[in-house]
């Protein structure tokens, strides 16, 4: 369980102290500390317009937005390190108090000092943060070439996946401008959430529970199979580097490695 990232932001002008092995309250400083919850519906949207090209800045609480206009790099790790699970949290805070920590007139000397910080690997949350961030991007980029499209029933063209961070916001515009106006949608099936986009809608990510089971058909994985051992040569088989680019805790959604994984 996690907390809001909304929330989180709003913590970041609260000056109480956070230690290295904070639990939830201490984290927050009070006894009265918002439930631990998955998703606010409040953070996908956030992370929905994050992602996408018309992200508005101006939209922002004072905060926050002090926050960005210091280090556009920082608020990138900040967001994308809480995707990442575990969430490093308390990292996160404390991360994003030493940047925000000179804001007193926004020169361009502080500035400086707040990318210098946000870019500081010497400083242990620092550290944390980048590298959860790192895996997060990392995922996002190896998703955009391992998810494998089927179309259902109604012509929509569906991928699964079970990614380890949370993705599927970062991923809707590189989808919708691969797909144009074709129907897609994309099941995280580790977390029961959708990020669709229908004709003449806009993409949403959704939660799975309450929406129609969509999958692809038995005929189009068999297609592609074909395709795969059509095109694959024997002789330049490398499962090393397969597994390097194609680990297998995703092969499950891979239906070229299905049916020949004892084969290697």
């Amino acid at each position: 369980m996690r907390n809001s990232l909304i929330y989180l932001f709003s913590m970041l002008k609260n000056d109480l102290p956070v230690s290295a092995d904070a639990s939830e309250q201490d984290l927050f400083g009070f006894a009265d500390a918002p439930a631990s919850f998955q998703y606010e519906q409040a953070d996908i949207i956030f992370l929905s317009s994050y992602f996408n090209c018309g992200f508005n800045p101006s939209a922002l609480d004072e905060q926050t937005r002090v926050f960005f206009e210091l280090s556009v790099n920082a608020f990138d790790a900040f967001i994308h390190a809480w995707m990442s699970e575990p969430p490093v949290e308390a990292e996160m805070l404390r991360f994003g108090r030493r940047v925000t920590a000179s804001a007193a007139s926004g020169s361009e000397k502080e500035r400086v000092a707040a990318e210098m910080a946000a870019s500081d690997r010497s400083n242990a949350d620092t550290l944390a943060v980048l590298n959860a961030a790192a895996r997060v991007q990392f995922e996002i980029h190896r998703m955009m070439g391992l998810l494998r499209f089927f179309p259902d029933a109604n012509g929509v063209y569906i991928a699964k996946c079970a990614p380890d961070n949370l993705i599927l916001p970062a991923l809707g515009e590189y989808f919708t401008e691969r797909f144009g106006e074709t129907a897609w949608a994309v099941i995280d099936e580790k977390r029961d959430l959708i990020l669709r986009r229908l004709h003449g809608e806009q993409t949403k990510v959704l939660t799975h529970d309450g929406n129609p089971a969509v999958c692809g058909g038995d005929e189009w994985e068999d297609l592609w199979q074909h395709y795969h051992k059509t095109i694959n040569n024997e002789s330049r088989k490398n499962p090393a580097l397969q597994r390097q680019f194609m680990p297998e805790r995703y092969w499950k959604y891979l239906p070229e490695k299905l049916g020949i994984r004892n084969e290697e």
